[in-house]
């Protein structure tokens, strides 16, 4: 089934159509409709053009690609499911996730992955194939947050304020160097082969997905972690 977006006089009559429809869907001349998606169980959804905020939110098993960009809050408290971007997206994507997959092509604005968790058995992943905005794991408490850094220089791979408040989760940088000062709730240590090991299979589902081969140019995975001599806690609570 296919819906055209500008035959909707808004995005809540967009959403209604969408939740009223059945099986794999495509919305073609997408431009700003916030929403989309929200809540969709195991189905399929692609989008042409360029969605609005919080695409996906509270996803919960649904298959959505968009073949553009996105705006901000892509995958907003997600639950279950994959989010496949053939572009770049806004500010704050994976929110609050605690499962499911989010794949970005390009790069990603500010707050990546702030809050993310894990949820029993569930662990979010978040990849992003060039950069990544300032305060990238923002009070991460679990999951994954991968960042390529294709096409980008060392010194453009994350903005400010990397891992700020992490107390959960791991994110892996690749790079030949990390250039940005870190905060003292993180500690940042090469990955071993046993890290990189725990993570190819996103990286495998990165290459296919986007048919692109991440290259062997000299970079390699930093590992970021919490610190545990310097925990966040400590922020709020005296030693």
């Amino acid at each position: 089934m296919t819906l055209d977006a500008r035959n909707f006089p808004d995005f809540q009559s967009l959403n209604q159509a969408v939740r009223e429809s059945n099986g794999d869907l495509t919305i073609k001349n997408c431009l700003g409709e916030r929403f989309i998606g929200a809540g969709a169980g195991k189905r399929r959804i692609t989008l042409n053009g360029v969605p609005g905020n919080a695409l996906g939110c509270y996803l919960n098993g649904a298959h959505i690609t968009v073949n553009g960009n996105a705006q901000d809050a892509v995958g907003d408290t997600m639950n279950d499911g994959k989010i496949v971007i053939h572009g770049n997206v806004g500010d704050a994507v994976g929110y609050a996730m605690r499962g499911g997959e989010i794949l970005v092509q390009g790069s990603a604005g500010y707050r990546a992955g702030i809050h993310m968790k894990a949820y029993m058995d569930k662990v979010p992943v978040v990849v992003i194939g060039n950069r990544a905005g300032s305060f990238l794991g923002e009070y991460q408490a679990g999951g994954i947050i991968i960042v390529l850094g294709l096409d980008c220089d060392d010194s453009e791979l994350i903005g400010y304020f990397c891992g700020t408040g992490m107390h959960g989760g791991k994110i892996f940088l690749r790079a030949k160097k990390i250039e940005r000062e870190l905060p003292p709730q993180v500690k940042c240590e090469k990955a071993t082969q046993e890290d990189i090991k725990s993570i190819q299979k996103y990286l495998k589902d990165y290459e296919k997905t986007f048919k692109r081969q991440i290259p062997d140019d000299g970079k390699e995975f930093f590992l970021l972690t919490p610190n545990s001599k310097n925990p966040y806690k400590k922020m709020y609570a005296p030693n």
